[in-house]
């Protein structure tokens, strides 16, 4: 069955062609109704009661001005207040009523609600003219007047369901195109961490090993080969660790579990072993449970909490110890200590670890947990907490 009103919303001229005609065919058939000398009160409720008392006049004649009225509705979106206040004049003289609900049915459908209730006073003021310039006694006029106000109530209410309809189906699309750009938001700010907490951690790995060979000249061709062995393997391992962030990234989640494992607290024996061979002196001091029973949103973010400290040690703190501390378990969360010295003659540069800083506060905070950072005279040191999840 073809949908009428979805294939007409984009086509709006199409759509006022089609009212126009529906509108002319009604109005046709009430001054048919006139003619054939119904009843009375009929032509009270069909707003056609001042045409009924006019002499019989031939049916081009009759139809010709609320025909027109019918065309003027083509422009109805254009000028609607114009063209239902003509059509409120005409209404005293033709049978006009069927534009002119169509008319008020547009006025409150898109003009302000101040707009609608001026327009809708005006569209009634016609029905105290029926007790004026009528003859009639009893209950005709009555009637006249609750069918003028049923009629012109039920358009304007009409009207006004349509705008308040398509009022919250813009508030919607407006919502969705906001909660779409905080998304995307959202993903840049989880590709710039991924992207910094990956490549950190192993561009640091290899200035270290760079650095190596650029203050040792008189290296043997033995601890050159090491050394250039460890640059390749750092390399490969950032490229690698890089595209696994680009395919976790551009996966949808339903299809997450289809990716490989992601990184862990569970594997800091690891990172640490890495900055060891670089050189670095780690201490790691542990007393939690089984890490491996963490949730893995939270247990990721651990991980590069972690890979942030190690990192931030190798390039600000290289000669010092790194003491890491993991206490907690289910019930009181994980906690996270990093202490090392700071070299006197080496003075924390302004920036110099800033967005690592906030990338490891952000992540502590997007896991429901918080990070302190405190620094001495002689040291610098960070506790992070966050839940314990399973």
């Amino acid at each position: 069955m073809i949908d009428v009103r979805r294939a007409l919303q984009g086509h709006p001229r199409v759509a006022d062609a089609c009212v126009v005609a529906a509108t002319a065919g009604l109005t046709l058939f009430v001054i048919r109704v006139q003619q054939t000398g119904l009843q009375v009160y009929p032509r009270f409720s069909s707003g056609a009661y001042v045409l009924s008392l006019l002499p019989p006049v031939w049916p081009l004649r009759a139809s010709l001005i609320p025909l027109l009225a019918c065309a003027a509705l083509f422009w109805r979106r254009r000028h609607p207040v114009a063209l239902a206040l003509a059509l409120v004049a005409s209404a005293l003289v033709w049978p006009v009523v069927v534009p002119l609900l169509v008319a008020l049915f547009t006025v409150a459908a898109t003009c302000a609600p101040r707009t609608t209730v001026q327009v809708t006073g005006v569209a009634l003021l016609p029905v105290p003219a029926q007790f004026v310039f009528t003859s009639y006694s009893g209950p005709l006029p009555s009637a006249t007047a609750v069918s003028a106000v049923a009629f012109v109530g039920g358009a304007v209410g009409w009207g006004l369901y349509v705008a308040g309809v398509r009022e919250r189906a813009e508030r919607a699309e407006r919502e969705a195109d906001l909660r779409a750009e905080q998304a995307r938001q959202h993903a840049r700010e989880e590709i710039a961490r991924e992207m910094h907490d990956v490549l950190a951690h192993r561009l640091t790995l290899l200035s270290v090993h760079a650095g190596a060979l650029e203050f040792h000249p008189t290296a043997s061709a033995d601890q050159v080969a090491e050394a250039a062995g460890v640059i390749r393997q750092s390399a490969g391992q950032a490229l690698e660790d890089l595209q696994d962030v680009l395919r976790v990234l551009r996966t949808p989640t339903v299809n997450a579990h289809a990716e490989p494992p992601q990184p862990a607290v569970a594997d800091l024996d690891r990172l640490v072993e890495e900055s060891r061979a670089a050189g670095a002196t780690v201490e790691v001091h542990r007393d939690t449970e089984d890490l491996t029973t963490m949730d893995p949103a939270t247990s990721r973010a651990a991980y590069r909490i972690l890979q942030e400290a190690l990192t931030n040690h190798r390039k600000h703190a290289p000669d010092g110890p790194l003491r890491l501390s993991l206490t907690g378990g289910a019930r009181a969360g994980l906690t996270i200590t990093a202490r090392n010295p700071v070299r006197q003659d080496h003075p924390e540069r302004p920036g110099a670890a800033g967005q690592g800083l906030v990338g490891m506060n952000e992540r502590a905070a997007l896991a429901g947990g918080s990070m302190r950072r405190t620094r001495t005279a002689t040291g610098f040191s960070l506790e992070i907490w966050l839940p314990w999840t399973r």
